[in-house]
């Protein structure tokens, strides 16, 4: 029942937003020829009788017949119509804020100050302000369709972390951090596989995985399960889970199955030759020395985002060891507890947000949208010695593609 209320209601409100950018660029066509705006009319709705009857239908499940690229591109467009149309409605809302305020204004002015009866004499929309809105939101959607051919444009980020508390023999090690690769999201094989082999040219001597291998189910990574085997590194491959590993947003037939697709998803990183930690710790070794590397479960400080993570289990018996590097997947969880709880963390590694696949990064100035909810999103951050890496995410989840956040590969060096 709940569903099926959110799925009206969300009809309700995309029809109510198609009916009031309607409006305006059919004001905007005017000028036009009668079959320029028909052929621009039936553009313009086909895609939102779709959308809806894509919502009716639902309940059967048509669209799980489909070919996985095809929906993952059809929801994308749909979305990103959406979102453009919303973008347009604030510039045409500020300007009908504009003519209620004139028309407010001229009718008080009138009652008031003027002798002669009231007038409503009509106030014209701006034309300026529509086709601002038009061209902001067409320039987003043209942005979103753009970024489509970005999502396997991986990108080598090179950063260098000085720590005090380094043994020496660890001095001049080279980390390839990864996060998020949705492999239920993964469509082109080959481009992935350039991916790896970008991984392997580094040369690391330690690579590390923060999270979020699959979407929802193990099964998602059969077809590329012989891809992700081919990393290696000397100091071997860590790994730790991430909030959708666990298949906490899809139906489960029964909680025994779910538990199921977890323990098969723990055995594809065994198959891979990966390390995955689960609220536990591993001592490093190198030429007699030692640093430690914690890997937690799941641990989120937002709303929603479960706390299967066990820092207590993982830290203990790393009291001795010099330096530890803590891979924990969300990075809320830095500040919320790390930071406070666990001092001795030198460097704590995360993904997650995926940078939102969405912002703009130029040299000196970086935004995105999912700095209002993560006040660590992407990059590196300090507080005193101490340090937390956010991968923008390998893989990609809902929108198939990246604008001005690309899907990294980072390269750590400890200097």
């Amino acid at each position: 029942m709940g569903r099926l209320l959110a799925s009206t209601t969300f009809i309700v409100g995309m029809l109510l937003l198609d009916l009031y950018v309607f409006q305006t660029l059919r004001l905007l066509m005017q000028p036009w020829s009668p079959r320029t705006r028909w052929i621009v009319t039936i553009v313009y709705w086909l895609p939102s009788i779709f959308a809806v009857l894509m919502f009716l239908t639902g309940p059967l499940n048509l669209t799980d017949q489909w070919p996985r690229a095809v929906r993952i591109y059809v929801f994308a467009v749909l979305i990103g119509l959406f979102l453009s149309k919303l973008t347009a409605s604030v510039f045409f809302l500020v300007d009908d804020m504009r003519r209620l305020i004139h028309w407010t204004g001229g009718q008080l002015y009138y009652r008031l100050l003027a002798d002669e009866p009231f007038r409503a004499a009509p106030i014209s929309r701006s034309v300026f302000m529509s086709w601002l809105g038009i061209g902001i939101g067409g320039s987003l959607f043209g942005g979103l369709l753009w970024g489509f051919g970005n999502k396997y444009r991986y990108r080598t980020a090179h950063v260098k972390i000085n720590h005090p508390g380094l043994p020496d023999a660890f001095r001049g090690l080279r980390a390839v951090h990864i996060s998020d690769i949705h492999s239920g999201s993964l469509t082109d094989r080959r481009a992935v596989e350039r991916g790896v082999q970008q991984i392997l040219d580094l040369a690391p001597d330690i690579i590390f995985f923060t999270g979020d291998l699959v979407n929802d189910q193990a099964g998602e990574m059969d077809e590329y399960l012989e891809v992700f085997a081919r990393l290696k590194a000397p100091l071997g491959v860590y790994s730790c889970l991430g909030n959708h590993d666990y298949g906490d947003y899809r139906s489960w037939p029964s909680p025994e199955a779910k538990a199921a697709n977890l323990e098969r998803l723990k055995s594809v990183h065994a198959e891979m030759g990966w390390r995955l930690l689960l609220n536990e710790h591993v001592a490093i070794e190198r030429d007699g020395q030692h640093i430690a590397v914690l890997g937690i479960e799941n641990w989120g400080a937002k709303a929603n985002f479960p706390k299967y993570g066990r820092m207590e289990d993982a830290w203990k018996g790393t009291e001795s060891l010099p330096f530890k590097i803590l891979l924990s997947h969300d990075p809320s969880h830095w500040e919320a507890q790390v930071l406070k709880d666990y001092p001795d963390i030198d460097l704590m590694l995360s993904g997650h947000t995926h940078g939102m696949q969405f912002g703009l990064e130029i040299p000196g100035f970086r935004w995105s949208p999912v700095q209002y909810v993560y006040r660590q999103w992407a990059g590196l951050y300090r507080d005193g010695h101490r340090h937390l890496y956010v991968n923008r995410g390998f893989g990609f989840l809902g929108y198939p593609g990246r604008v001005g956040i690309l899907p990294e590969i980072t390269l750590l060096e400890l200097v």
